[in-house]
């Protein structure tokens, strides 16, 4: 059987995502669709809105046929680690291609841009070292690198889709055997729309519109409507556990959460108790050097006491763990599980709790926000969708 992978956070599951199910069985000709699902934290710094047990449930009730979870050190990150870690578990699976939404316009060689990624790696180093403005983000230096090195590429500021395939498409030319890379131009809403117009909406107007107690309906598969009303949580109901973590830390304890540089540990020790919510402290922490989304990721790792130490141990020691899948799915797994080069786990116990310890710590404060949410991993097993 061929599989064909897709790299997904599903933030809520919906009609987009369908759509790109669909789309990615139909390009690639493959047999199984396997999605590498972002666990409970996200790549923009924040809990997901339902439980990744819910949200791969959704997944295989609208096409995919495997679930694997992405890992806490891989989907709290920035795009190269997220890429790094999604196109790692996906080559450990034996996927023959990926595909992935593009908001390029234009078409673009991704495999093409990966491959020159990986010949010329020294003089893109060489030209990033020679940008000295201390203003610049590490995006910012790299978008005017590519700028003379590789005129071909062309970045606005607003093509969250496309970088995330750039990214993909750096790390999967460093295999041997790269998969065959499948871009699919989105459709409907952009990536940051607000508004409902359409039958296929953006995760971040969904995301609003849910907030508001409004109705979804129309955006989103019955299961996801579903799920949905029976809880969601967002930022606001961890805040009270971050403004506690940071209230009682040193500064001594701070400096060793991962991604702390530069004297952040000062100004989240200085704002903590000016702030009236979540939105309200992350305004106040933010610079021009540090974004938004780069401030949440850091909070997150404050709220799961991640230090630098753990996250890079833990990039070590990766697997995969299945969340679900149906019955191609399962035929899938017995075909071609002797060939998966990382260990596959279909249960968490004291074994599993020992080897990843962020991945059950993370679950455990997430499951913190609200009553609802059930136990994550102890006495779970994977979905099995008839």
């Amino acid at each position: 059987m061929k599989a064909c992978g897709i790299i997904v956070e599903y933030n809520p599951f919906h009609n987009g995502h369908k759509y790109h199910v669909e789309q990615a069985r139909k390009l690639s000709g493959a047999e199984v669709v396997v999605a590498v699902m972002s666990g409970n934290f996200l790549q923009r710094g924040e809990p997901a809105i339902i439980d990744k047990w819910l949200r791969a449930q959704e997944a295989l009730q609208n096409g995919v046929d495997l679930v694997v979870e992405l890992p806490i050190q891989w989907s709290l990150q920035s795009a190269d680690y997220f890429a790094r870690g999604g196109i790692l578990l996906l080559q450990a699976l034996q996927c023959e291609s990926y595909c992935f939404g593009t908001d390029a316009g234009d078409h673009f060689d991704y495999q093409a841009f990966g491959q020159f990624v990986v010949d010329n790696q020294n003089v893109i180093n060489d030209s990033f070292q020679q940008l000295s403005d201390p203003t610049l983000t590490y995006a910012q230096k790299m978008t005017e690198v590519f700028r003379q090195i590789y005129p071909e590429l062309v970045l606005t500021g607003n093509q969250p889709n496309h970088i995330l395939g750039l990214s993909y498409a750096q790390e999967n030319a460093h295999y041997p055997r790269p998969m065959r890379g499948l871009p699919l131009t989105r459709i409907g809403a952009g990536y940051h729309t607000t508004e409902l117009t359409s039958t296929i909406a953006s995760a971040t107007a969904i995301r609003q519109v849910v907030y508001q107690e409004r109705s979804i309906a129309d955006v989103v598969p019955k299961q996801t409507a579903h799920d949905l009303r029976q809880y969601h949580v967002s930022w606001e109901n961890y805040w009270d556990f971050l403004k506690y973590r940071i209230v009682t830390s040193s500064i001594e304890d701070l400096q060793k959460i991962y991604q702390m540089v530069e004297g952040l540990e000062y100004r989240l020790k200085a704002f903590v108790h000016q702030a009236t919510n979540f939105a309200e402290f992350v305004q106040l922490i933010k610079t021009k050097r540090y974004t938004q989304t780069r401030i949440q990721r850091l909070l997150c790792y404050v709220l799961l006491n991640l230090t630098k130490e753990e996250v890079e141990k833990a990039w070590q020691t990766n697997y995969l763990h299945v969340l679900g899948f149906t019955e191609n799915g399962q035929q899938y797994l017995k075909e071609q599980k002797k060939n998966f080069s990382l260990p596959l786990v279909s249960k968490i116990g004291k074994v599993e709790e020992e080897k990843y310890p962020l991945a059950i710590r993370s679950d455990q404060v997430y499951q913190m926000g609200k009553p609802q949410i059930v136990e994550q991993n102890f006495g779970k097993f994977p979905i099995r969708l008839s």
